[in-house]
């Protein structure tokens, strides 16, 4: 592997650049460039408000008048509006551009209500900061202002102050054109024109927070951080959200040693400045009342009490050296933990202890060597202007939204065409080129009929006008990325492999992008947290300097390591940050495990479900309480800092993982973060070259490329065929607001928890005579029935059913059954 983002391709030609004047000076702007962008650029800043680098510029609020002289005299026009044209003449300071933004300002002004000492924006505010540097400094209006009642909630999140809005149009904007949810517009007419939603209708977004940070003036503020602090009273640091795979660059500010709110920052490579709201708002589980902050003991009657920290490590020491068979311990999560503590563990417990029964994606992920060795694309390439991309997992908007918005930019306005392979209609609507959704068990075989050009004829209730686009772009020459991950929990990997398979085999120069959504589950993967690797995809029988002894044999992942906890076989469990209980996909199995269980060790940072019932837990340091770094889903390497100190005796893992080394008699070789690093330099192939303080502060952060030396082995497997005519095959997937733990334990996110619900496809609900929220009876092929409501989903093909993981009233879990290739049901009305 390599650091470089692309060492084989020659430096790109410069552009001819386009000569102008500006305040006197000549300068070169970009062929294209708006004025506004080439002035910022050269150091000149244009007052503005409605502009935004990243949406089309409107013109709405006129504040970047500036006077231009293209040739046929000097006047004034919007600098967000106006490319920069050869020999073209402008002037910022003289006095009809000043006179302009004193005009603009007094109308702005006019409505706006003199509350800056009581308003969240006071401090960092556009109009506040223009009104001081461009403004008249009075205003001749007497008479009565505008008035509306104010703040009025529009979602659970946010809140809107009308008095206040100039009518900029970004969050209208960004809600229509960035998020494609149009749920906020202007309504009313001149000087009653104001922002709004319809009519018994919130602001039910996935993205709503990035209309609080884009806005201009304090109309738009979010309810978790209102009134929670100052502008002048906050420290902030550059950082990485570990919400999901995506890596999005974030602000981390605090306040009195508490983090008080996140910004977005614009990483070009990533997440252009948007958060998803759960990457926004889940700060707030730091503080919530189910943190751990002391370790804790299962005493002889069986009570978990406080203990020594030198105590608790002793016990798990133990556990772990007691067990004379490594093959008898198993270790679930560490996607939670940053790239140095996975190193750390990992060292632990495959080079100290010979431990291989490791899984970090805990049943919801993909084969390793698929993830390690395929040929990775960029976020960038994937969504290059011209370029195919094909599906094949979730609804990224659910799992990883703020990938579901740079992808989207690319199909609305850069021309990629989205074929869709996933088992349930996306959020990308009527804006996908080919829409193929087959049911469980059949992705591979459409796959391999898109291979073999077999697209002539219905496939699966698919359309063949469908089926022939996607084969023609499949083999246009346009480059084509495959975004892969797990969309449906109750279909086996080995059938998403297939699909590979074939795709590679339709177009062998086609890339692939993981989709795997466990927030740093790729570093996992690299440093060695999966069965049959150690750091790197170094395979078992590589000697590295430092590790004692190494695994012998390859060892089970998350399913082989609760089966073989159930028939005796493994009686000692590490949970690194994993909630098995509530989040591995056959809650049966993973109940029954627990049962069987001897030791159950937890470094964590909350009291879930399976960490109460462990045996010793030891209390975790969170995102923003610890320095690390972070690998996405592309290989980038970005920071992780901490701002706030842990509560309580919380520790960073890595420390965690040293003093058992220690208290076991070994000795991990590192005392300090910067000693992990030099070690993940010295042994891990592709971190030689990273250099941790100059490349981690860099905007984007370098990416580790893999350059294996195996050819990875897809296999193709045939359909399943239906068990019979009167069964459906189960979808199961991911909903952004579900019970998992950053969720529940933000007290703004867990209202925003729904429930599950029972979804069929029209014909399918029809041929059952059912109506919206009947109860039906669900009976899985195992004999167990369940009841629960039902709806009409038509986002779903004929014979399938759909149900979402991990929401109220309903336990999914109940209906999966790890190992099964396909989950078959019968759906009848109560």
């Amino acid at each position: 592997m390599t650091a470089t983002e692309n060492p084989e391709s020659p430096a790109p030609e410069a552009e001819p650049g386009v000569p102008f004047t500006l305040n006197g000076s000549e300068l070169t702007a970009k062929a294209g460039e708006l004025l506004i962008d080439a002035a910022q650029r050269h150091g000149v800043h244009i007052p503005h408000f409605c502009y935004h680098p990243r949406m089309t510029p409107v013109g709405m609020c006129r504040m970047c008048l500036v006077e231009v002289d293209t040739g046929r005299g000097p006047a004034l026009q919007p600098s967000c509006m106006l490319s920069v044209t050869p020999n073209m003449k402008v002037n910022t300071e003289s006095e009809p551009t000043t006179r302009a933004q004193d005009g603009v300002l007094e109308l702005l002004l006019i409505n706006h209500p003199l509350d800056c000492p009581v308003c969240d924006k006071g401090g960092e505010c556009p109009l506040q900061d223009n009104a001081y540097a461009f403004g008249p400094g009075e205003s001749r209006f007497v008479e009565e202002k505008r008035h509306y009642e104010k703040p009025i909630p529009i979602s659970d999140l946010v809140l809107l102050d009308r008095e206040r809005c100039i009518l900029c149009d970004r969050c209208t904007r960004f809600a229509s054109e960035v998020a494609g949810d149009p749920l906020i517009h202007f309504i009313d007419r001149g000087a009653q024109t104001q922002v709004n939603t319809f009519p018994e209708h919130e602001f039910s977004s996935y993205f709503s927070g990035n209309t609080v940070q884009i806005c201009p003036v304090g109309a738009l503020t979010a309810q978790p951080y209102r009134f929670a602090a100052r502008p002048w009273d906050l420290a902030e640091v550059e950082s990485t959200s570990m919400v999901d795979s995506t890596g999005a660059r974030v602000a981390v500010q605090s306040s009195q040693d508490r983090l008080v709110r996140i910004q977005g920052v614009d990483s070009d490579a990533t997440n252009w400045g948007w958060l998803s709201d759960k990457e926004r708002f889940a700060y707030e589980a730091t503080d919530s009342t189910e943190r751990l902050t002391q370790p804790l003991m299962r005493n002889d009657a069986g009570e978990l009490v406080s203990t020594r920290w030198n105590g608790a490590i002793k016990r798990a020491v133990a556990a772990l050296t007691d067990a004379a068979d490594p093959r008898r311990i198993g270790v679930l999560g560490g996607a939670r933990l940053t790239l140095e503590s996975q190193y750390a563990w990992a060292k632990l417990l495959k080079g100290l202890g010979a431990v291989d029964n490791i899984d970090a994606q805990l049943g919801d992920g993909l084969p390793a060597d698929i993830v390690l060795g395929l040929p990775r694309a960029t976020i960038a390439e994937a969504c290059e202007p011209g370029g195919v991309v094909v599906l094949l997992g979730a609804d990224p908007k659910e799992e990883l939204p703020t990938l579901y918005l740079r992808l989207r930019h690319a199909v609305q306005f850069d021309g990629v065409a989205l074929i869709e392979m996933s088992p349930r209609a996306t959020s990308f609507g009527d804006s996908v080129a080919a829409r193929l959704n087959p049911l469980p068990g059949a992705v591979g075989h459409l796959a391999a009929a898109l291979a073999e050009g077999m697209v002539g004829t219905s496939i699966g209730g698919i359309a063949p006008a469908q089926l022939s686009t996607a084969h023609r772009l499949l083999g246009s020459g346009r480059p084509v990325t495959v975004i892969v991950g797990r969309g449906n929990l109750a279909e086996s990997p080995e059938i998403v492999v297939s699909a590979l398979a074939a795709l590679r085999r339709a177009n062998p120069d086609v890339r692939f992008l993981s989709a795997l959504r466990r927030g740093n589950v790729h570093g996992a993967l690299e440093m060695g947290l999966t069965p049959g690797f150690l750091p790197g995809g170094q395979g078992l029988d590589v000697e590295l300097p430092g590790w004692e002894m190494a695994p012998q044999s390859r060892g089970l992942d998350a399913t082989g390591i609760l089966k073989s906890a159930v028939n005796g076989t493994l009686d000692t469990l590490v949970l690194l940050g994993a909630d098995p209980l509530e989040d591995f996909a056959d809650g049966t199995l993973a109940a029954a495990a627990f049962e069987r269980l001897g030791t159950v060790i937890s470094v964590d940072t909350f009291m879930t479900a399976s960490t109460s019932a462990a045996d010793v837990i030891l209390p975790a340091a969170m995102f923003g309480e610890a320095d690390g770094t972070f690998m996405n889903l592309e290989g980038r390497l970005s920071p992780v800092r901490a701002k706030v100190t842990a509560p309580g005796q919380g520790r960073p893992d890595w420390m965690i993982a040293t003093d058992m080394a220690a208290a076991a008699g070994g000795d991990l070789g590192f005392t300090t973060l910067h000693d992990v690093r030099a070690e993940i330099a010295a042994r891990v192939p592709g971190f030689a070259d990273i250099d941790w303080a100059s490349d981690l502060g860099a905007e984007d952060g370098p990416l580790v490329r893999p350059l294996r030396t195996w050819t990875v082995s897809l296999s193709e497997t045939a359909p399943i065929p239906p068990a019979d005519d009167y069964g459906l095959r189960l979808v199961v997937d991911r909903k952004l607001w579900d019970n998992g733990t950053m969720v529940t334990e933000s007290g703004s996110l867990r209202p925003l928890i729904g429930d599950a619900v029972l979804g069929l496809s029209p014909a399918d609900f029809s041929r059952l005579g059912l109506s919206s929220g009947d109860d039906v009876d669900v009976t899985i092929a195992g004999g167990e029935t369940h009841t629960v409501a039902a709806v009409s989903d038509n986002r779903l093909p004929v014979g399938a059913a759909h149900i979402p993981f991990a929401l109220n009233s309903v336990r999914a879990q109940s209906f999966l059954s790890a190992g099964e290739p396909v989950i078959e049901l019968r759906v009848r009305p109560s």
